[in-house]
């Protein structure tokens, strides 16, 4: 539990961008909210790879959603159950169904639609409070925590021009 507070805080406190942070924590609750063995999440994990986010937000975000994922499940079926039963698409449910790419996916699963329908629903909103919140805590808490003493003792140490030059080092490597 320490160890993922203080990945969490390492990641906040680095000099990625914020959009970089929150885009991979919102594409991390589609593969973690939906069943891991999905075809749209292949998709998202040639997003994570092709577009600049943190890996580590991501595999942090991952771990997080696919834990609360099975809680969450109840809601997701009658999410699912609701769009897939509507009426007026019954035709374009089956029409998918009889591709065999659409098969692969397990769309006619009510969980699946459910819990795909509702994180496309959320990730907009997800990805701006997430932008929002990291500004914030970088503008307020982050600047606070380098002006106490304790953080001004750390940085003024040996020690840490030694981590640094470390880090830079192994930056060009």
């Amino acid at each position: 539990m320490i160890r993922t507070v203080a990945k969490v805080l390492v990641v906040l406190n680095s000099g990625t961008a914020p959009g970089q942070i929150s885009l991979a924590l919102c594409l991390s609750m589609i593969a973690g909210l939906t069943p891991l063995l999905s075809l749209h999440n292949i998709l998202v994990f040639f997003l994570v790879l092709g577009l600049k986010v943190n890996i580590s937000s991501f595999m942090l975000g991952l771990a997080f959603f696919s834990a609360f994922a099975y809680a969450l499940d109840p809601i997701f079926h009658l999410i699912g159950f609701k769009a897939l039963s509507i009426g007026g698409l019954s035709g374009l449910w089956t029409s998918l169904y009889n591709i065999t790419l659409f098969k692969l996916s397990n769309f006619y699963n009510s969980i699946v639609m459910g819990s795909l329908l509702f994180s496309i629903v959320v990730f907009i909103p997800l990805l701006l409070s997430l932008n929002y919140a990291i500004r914030k805590y970088r503008e307020h808490v982050l600047t606070w925590l380098k002006k106490t003493p304790l953080a001004k003792t750390i940085t003024a140490s040996k020690f840490y021009e030694y981590y640094m030059s470390f880090s830079k080092l192994r930056g060009r490597l």
